[in-house]
């Protein structure tokens, strides 16, 4: 396929993915699986303009906590709550103390148990308080922290999809885009979230790159971990980066704020 082709499949791909968009899917493969994951944090910018858009006008006419929890609400509304639900499932799997086969037949059952009711209470209540927080700043700076923080969630599926990263199975969503991502694309997305997030806390420039630094550092040892109990990684295990690295950035740019 030539490039152009790729890139055009690739964000049709990226845009299904992560969001509800309605977008035809084109023809899938691991080069264009691979494109769709470096292209991630772009949607996921896309997605935190909307988000903010949400925030900064409910802010206008209720609370600041209503607000956040509509914003949350909508965000899970605009991605199916696949990204929730693979946080639930993987958190789940990791408190099994299980390992290979056994952890994956655990993510692999409908229902929720204890641990993952738990890890979706507290990224829940926490994306809520973070949001309610940013809502009182200046709109420019609210923007800047939506969407460097829902940008950086998905750079976190970039860095999952990273080579060298093996698929926990040998089928599914995990095994399309395991190892599909090369060093120059996951570098362009880190730099381009970092410059975001400067404009997220004006005051303090250094915060927001060094809030994605942080939350980054957290995705690769978790995913680390995640490697040494499932073999690799899943569709699962991309959606709980996703909101394990998000919330972690939203923290990171409220703290001493």
């Amino acid at each position: 396929m030539p490039a152009d082709g790729r890139f055009v499949a690739g964000a049709r791909l990226a845009l299904t993915t992560f969001t509800t968009l309605p977008v035809r899917a084109g023809r899938i493969d691991r080069a264009v699986a691979g494109t769709a994951m470096a292209l991630a944090p772009a949607v996921g910018a896309l997605l935190g303009a909307l988000l903010a858009g949400v925030l900064l006008l409910l802010a206008t006419v209720a609370p600041p906590l209503v607000a956040a929890g509509v914003t949350v609400g909508a965000a899970a509304l605009l991605t199916r709550g696949l990204h929730l639900d693979g946080l639930a499932d993987t958190v789940d799997a990791l408190g099994s103390y299980r390992r290979g086969p056994a952890a994956l037949e655990i993510m692999k059952k409908p229902d929720v148990g204890p641990f993952g009711v738990v890890a979706l209470v507290v990224v829940l209540l926490l994306q809520t308080a973070t949001l309610a927080e940013l809502a009182g700043r200046s709109w420019p700076a609210c923007l800047a922290a939506v969407v460097a923080a829902t940008a950086a969630g998905r750079l976190g599926v970039t860095l999952a999809c990273r080579r060298g990263v093996p698929a926990a199975r040998p089928d599914g969503l995990g095994a399309l885009v395991a190892g599909t991502v090369g060093p120059p694309a996951l570098a362009l997305g880190v730099v381009a979230v970092a410059l975001v997030a400067v404009a997220a806390v004006p005051d303090r420039p250094w915060q927001g790159p060094l809030a994605v630094g942080v939350a980054l550092a957290v995705a690769v040892a978790l995913l680390a971990h995640v490697v040494r109990r499932l073999g690799g990684i899943t569709g699962d295990v991309l959606g709980a980066t996703v909101e394990v690295v998000t919330t972690l950035v939203y923290l990171g740019l409220v703290l001493s704020g």
